[in-house]
């Protein structure tokens, strides 16, 4: 749930390739099946609402900003040793994505794997506990933990996405899908409340978001209000996560895993093979491929900048991450609507604009101005968003937070128009490797950039590049072109 891959903040991607294929082969075999029941169904969708909070809490709104700021020498040091721990993770998922989305288009179990890869994102979530303020000896650790966790909770989301076509008829998947998504919209809202309502306060006061002083004696000058979101988003994980393995069926493999391996890899060079011929489609591939880095990138470094531009403590970027989460719920249910009225490469290019023009102007917003318009600074302890630059800040997240949904969503619904009706499954799986493929590139850059030149705006920059390269690709391809 990326978002996600956000969809959802920060930007999370699925295996659609074994999604697709099994539906697609059941429909042609006429097979009849029995499903299990509302049990099952809801205990899997509870698989989005355990991980959600580690896209919420800890990549985006929370210990993320936390590390810039207080773990960091400097938040510009912070974003760039960030970008590079996200780059190493992504990279790894880059890489296995494809043999373990061949492993998953085996029909085989898939709570073995899940529990595997849960079992990573646990440990290097809770292992985040140790990032004390100020401590640089720390800061290795602390990035191992964190790209040991991306891994995990990466690939225990593809075999989790996997069991799909086994709960519910072809008819309704999207429904499920939908639903699992909406969920961990809510369970991520639900953790950041609960981070900033009763266990993260403000150094100075002492008080959380609601005014209290924080369970468990949770000191405030040492931040382990912050620091407790990694062992928090394990143990949610491991409670919302039970259900499924308790009441959700899983199923023996159809073929051995050597031969799904052999024949995924195999059904990918095939179809790489005969993208020459298919010139729109090998334009929205790798327009897709470059506008999904952009926006992995901008959800991943958005708290992480402001906390640096604006000296946002914690409780202010929650509270900024809350507000992005209802705009991206509207911005997915509008985006759907315009969808069928307009078609998806109107929404793609809607979208990708809106963020073009949102980006540019939050690199026109500093803490005393906006745009070429000088302002008044925020007030030290002042009241929430009570600066000018600040509301301007949040006005143009929100128009970050509402263009995302649309943008991914948009794009599957385009991939549909264009790849040959008889070979969709394929297409998925070559669609969701090139949404991952590069995932490393847009955090390597802004921080190898930001590193170069100690500057927060300059590491942002680079996001520019990728959203005008994904919309000239993007106007070279028609939108209608199965044949």
């Amino acid at each position: 749930m990326g978002t996600d891959s956000a969809g959802k903040t920060p930007v999370r991607d699925f295996d659609e390739r074994s999604l697709v294929a099994v539906i697609t082969n059941e429909a042609n075999a006429g097979q009849a099946r029995t499903y299990p029941g509302r049990a099952a169904v809801i205990s899997w969708i509870f698989f989005d609402w355990a991980a959600q909070p580690y896209f919420t809490l800890i990549t985006t709104f929370v210990f993320a900003p936390y590390f810039a700021s207080f773990v960091a020498p400097d938040a510009a040091s912070g974003q760039a040793m960030w970008g590079f721990a996200t780059a190493a993770a992504g990279l790894a998922i880059a890489l296995l994505s494809p043999v373990l989305g061949a492993i998953a288009d085996a029909s085989g179990r898939r709570k073995p794997w899940i529990a595997t890869f849960g079992a990573l994102l646990v440990c290097g979530a809770s292992a985040m506990w140790i990032g004390r303020p100020g401590d640089a000896g720390i800061i290795p650790w602390l990035l191992l933990s964190y790209a040991i966790a991306s891994v995990g909770v990466e690939f225990a989301t593809v075999f989790n996405n996997a069991m799909m076509p086994t709960l519910v008829p072809p008819e309704k998947i999207g429904r499920l899908s939908g639903t699992g998504w909406a969920t961990g919209y809510v369970g991520g809202i639900l953790s950041l409340v609960l981070v900033l309502g009763f266990l993260a306060a403000n150094a100075q006061t002492g008080r959380t978001l609601f005014g209290l002083t924080p369970l468990f004696g949770l000191d405030p000058v040492m931040h382990e209000g912050d620091r407790i979101t990694g062992p928090l988003t394990g143990l949610w994980f491991i409670i919302f996560v039970t259900p499924m393995f308790l009441f959700t069926p899983d199923y023996p493999a159809k073929r051995p895993v050597r031969e799904a391996v052999r024949e995924g890899l195999r059904e990918l060079k095939q179809s790489l093979a005969e993208l020459p011929q298919q010139k729109s489609l090998a334009r929205f591939l790798l327009a897709n491929m470059i506008y999904t880095d952009g926006l992995v990138s901008l959800f991943a470094f958005g708290g992480i900048y402001a906390a640096g531009t604006f000296g946002w403590d914690t409780i202010r970027i929650g509270t900024f991450g809350i507000i992005l989460a209802f705009a991206g719920t509207f911005g997915a249910w509008l985006g759907g609507k315009l969808d069928d009225a307009l078609g998806p490469k109107r929404v793609i290019t809607g979208s990708m604009l809106i963020l073009l023009l949102s980006v540019v102007a939050i690199l026109l917003v500093d803490k005393d101005r906006i745009l070429f318009v000088k302002v008044a600074p925020p007030v030290p302890d002042g009241p929430l968003f009570g600066a000018a630059a600040e509301r301007a800040y949040l006005l143009l997240g929100c128009l970050i937070g509402a263009a995302g949904g649309p943008l991914q969503a948009a794009s599957r619904t385009l991939l549909i128009r264009l790849a040959p009706k008889d070979r969709i499954a394929q297409y998925f799986g070559l669609f969701a490797l090139t949404g991952k493929v590069t995932s490393f590139i847009g955090p390597l850059l802004i921080g190898a950039i930001t590193a170069a030149t100690a500057s927060q705006k300059a590491g942002m920059a680079v996001l520019v590049v990728f959203f005008v390269a994904g919309l000239a690709l993007l106007a070279r391809v028609q939108e209608w072109d199965n044949s």
